[in-house]
Protein backbone atom coordinates (compact mmCIF):
# COMPACT_ATOMS: atom_id res chain seq x y z
CA UNK A 1 0.00 0.00 0.00
CA UNK A 2 1.21 3.67 -0.41
CA UNK A 3 1.17 5.95 2.24
CA UNK A 4 -0.29 10.22 2.38
CA UNK A 5 0.95 12.05 5.01
CA UNK A 6 0.42 15.59 6.28
CA UNK A 7 0.84 17.52 9.27
CA UNK A 8 0.08 20.81 10.69
CA UNK A 9 -0.03 23.09 13.39
CA UNK A 10 -3.16 24.80 14.85
CA UNK A 11 -3.15 27.65 17.59
CA UNK A 12 -5.85 25.34 19.93
CA UNK A 13 -5.34 22.90 22.54
CA UNK A 14 -5.62 19.24 21.62
CA UNK A 15 -9.22 18.71 23.88
CA UNK A 16 -10.72 22.08 21.03
CA UNK A 17 -9.33 19.85 18.20
CA UNK A 18 -10.25 16.31 19.42
CA UNK A 19 -13.72 17.23 19.97
CA UNK A 20 -13.96 18.77 16.69
CA UNK A 21 -13.17 15.49 15.00
CA UNK A 22 -14.97 13.35 17.17
CA UNK A 23 -19.07 14.40 15.77
CA UNK A 24 -19.82 13.83 12.29
CA UNK A 25 -20.16 17.75 12.05
CA UNK A 26 -16.43 18.08 12.17
CA UNK A 27 -15.82 15.81 9.08
CA UNK A 28 -18.33 17.79 6.81
CA UNK A 29 -16.93 21.06 7.67
CA UNK A 30 -13.29 19.99 6.80
CA UNK A 31 -14.48 18.02 3.41
CA UNK A 32 -14.14 20.22 0.06
CA UNK A 33 -17.72 21.90 -1.42
CA UNK A 34 -15.92 20.49 -4.67
CA UNK A 35 -16.18 17.12 -3.00
CA UNK A 36 -20.40 17.27 -2.91
CA UNK A 37 -20.19 15.21 0.27
CA UNK A 38 -23.34 13.86 0.98
CA UNK A 39 -23.49 12.21 4.61
CA UNK A 40 -26.12 9.15 3.93
CA UNK A 41 -26.34 7.47 7.51
CA UNK A 42 -24.26 7.77 10.58
CA UNK A 43 -24.65 4.45 12.83
CA UNK A 44 -22.86 4.30 16.26
CA UNK A 45 -21.03 1.20 17.72
CA UNK A 46 -24.73 0.34 19.23
CA UNK A 47 -26.79 0.51 15.91
CA UNK A 48 -28.16 3.97 17.05
CA UNK A 49 -28.37 6.45 14.67
CA UNK A 50 -26.75 9.93 14.53
CA UNK A 51 -24.14 9.69 18.07
CA UNK A 52 -23.06 12.15 19.55
CA UNK A 53 -19.13 10.73 19.22
CA UNK A 54 -18.11 8.75 16.37
CA UNK A 55 -16.35 6.00 18.52
CA UNK A 56 -15.22 2.60 17.24
CA UNK A 57 -17.65 0.56 15.61
CA UNK A 58 -19.36 3.84 14.28
CA UNK A 59 -20.38 3.71 10.58
CA UNK A 60 -20.67 6.34 8.03
CA UNK A 61 -22.34 6.01 5.10
CA UNK A 62 -21.42 8.96 2.75
CA UNK A 63 -21.47 9.70 -0.96
CA UNK A 64 -19.54 12.15 -2.95
CA UNK A 65 -19.84 13.80 -6.46
CA UNK A 66 -16.80 15.34 -7.05
CA UNK A 67 -16.64 18.73 -9.05
CA UNK A 68 -20.04 17.61 -9.85
CA UNK A 69 -19.07 15.44 -12.56
CA UNK A 70 -20.75 11.84 -13.05
CA UNK A 71 -23.27 9.76 -10.68
CA UNK A 72 -22.53 9.97 -6.49
CA UNK A 73 -19.96 7.38 -5.63
CA UNK A 74 -20.79 5.85 -2.40
CA UNK A 75 -18.75 5.45 0.50
CA UNK A 76 -18.55 3.45 3.97
CA UNK A 77 -16.20 3.91 6.52
CA UNK A 78 -15.79 2.60 9.88
CA UNK A 79 -14.09 3.71 13.12
CA UNK A 80 -11.71 1.05 14.10
CA UNK A 81 -9.47 2.74 16.50
CA UNK A 82 -10.08 5.67 18.70
CA UNK A 83 -7.46 6.56 21.83
CA UNK A 84 -7.11 9.58 24.22
CA UNK A 85 -3.84 10.15 26.17
CA UNK A 86 -1.98 12.91 27.80
CA UNK A 87 -0.84 14.97 25.36
CA UNK A 88 -1.71 12.13 22.77
CA UNK A 89 -4.72 11.28 20.63
CA UNK A 90 -5.95 9.35 17.53
CA UNK A 91 -8.47 7.47 15.44
CA UNK A 92 -8.78 5.41 12.45
CA UNK A 93 -11.07 5.33 9.92
CA UNK A 94 -11.46 2.31 7.26
CA UNK A 95 -12.85 2.51 4.02
CA UNK A 96 -15.08 -0.96 4.11
CA UNK A 97 -16.93 0.53 0.23
CA UNK A 98 -15.59 2.92 -1.80
CA UNK A 99 -13.59 3.66 -4.76
CA UNK A 100 -9.66 2.58 -3.40
CA UNK A 101 -9.51 -1.35 -3.19
CA UNK A 102 -7.82 -0.61 0.40
CA UNK A 103 -7.65 2.76 2.70
CA UNK A 104 -7.25 3.13 6.35
CA UNK A 105 -6.85 6.70 7.71
CA UNK A 106 -5.50 7.84 11.01
CA UNK A 107 -6.18 10.80 12.40
CA UNK A 108 -3.11 11.50 14.76
CA UNK A 109 -2.99 14.74 17.68
CA UNK A 110 -0.17 15.59 19.78
CA UNK A 111 -1.10 18.68 21.81
CA UNK A 112 1.71 21.11 23.13
CA UNK A 113 -0.09 23.65 25.43
CA UNK A 114 -1.99 25.81 23.28
CA UNK A 115 -0.86 24.33 20.16
CA UNK A 116 -1.83 20.93 18.39
CA UNK A 117 0.04 19.06 15.47
CA UNK A 118 -2.57 17.46 13.54
CA UNK A 119 -1.10 14.27 11.25
CA UNK A 120 -3.36 12.98 8.67
CA UNK A 121 -2.03 9.49 7.34
CA UNK A 122 -3.15 7.44 4.89
CA UNK A 123 -2.35 3.77 4.14
CA UNK A 124 -4.25 3.33 0.59
CA UNK A 125 -4.29 1.41 -2.76
CA UNK A 126 -5.92 2.21 -6.19
CA UNK A 127 -7.58 0.45 -8.30
CA UNK A 128 -5.12 -1.74 -10.88
CA UNK A 129 -4.93 -2.03 -14.27
CA UNK A 130 -3.27 -0.50 -16.68
CA UNK A 131 -3.89 3.33 -15.42
CA UNK A 132 -2.68 2.18 -12.52
CA UNK A 133 0.72 4.61 -12.26
CA UNK A 134 -1.94 7.27 -13.76
CA UNK A 135 -4.22 6.69 -10.61
CA UNK A 136 -1.22 6.51 -8.19
CA UNK A 137 -0.41 9.95 -8.92
CA UNK A 138 -4.11 11.78 -9.14
CA UNK A 139 -4.75 10.41 -6.26
CA UNK A 140 -1.73 12.21 -4.55
CA UNK A 141 -2.35 15.42 -6.14
CA UNK A 142 -6.11 14.94 -4.71
CA UNK A 143 -4.94 14.11 -1.48
CA UNK A 144 -2.56 17.04 -1.69
CA UNK A 145 -5.11 19.92 -2.13
CA UNK A 146 -7.83 18.19 -0.02
CA UNK A 147 -5.63 18.28 2.95
CA UNK A 148 -4.17 21.54 2.69
CA UNK A 149 -7.96 22.63 2.59
CA UNK A 150 -8.95 20.37 5.45
CA UNK A 151 -5.78 21.74 7.52
CA UNK A 152 -6.72 25.38 6.87
CA UNK A 153 -10.61 25.15 7.10
CA UNK A 154 -9.61 23.38 10.89
CA UNK A 155 -7.91 26.55 11.69
CA UNK A 156 -11.22 28.06 10.96
CA UNK A 157 -13.31 26.06 13.10
CA UNK A 158 -10.99 26.14 16.13
CA UNK A 159 -8.31 28.90 16.50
Amino acid sequence: MTTFEHDSWVRAPLEAVWAFHSRVEGLVALTPDWANLRVERVTGPDGGANPDVLGVGARLELSVRPFGVGPRQRVVSEITARERDDGTAFFRDVMVEGSFPEWEHTHLFYGEGDRTLCRDRIKYRTPTGPFSPVADEVARAGFEAAFRYRHRALRGHVE
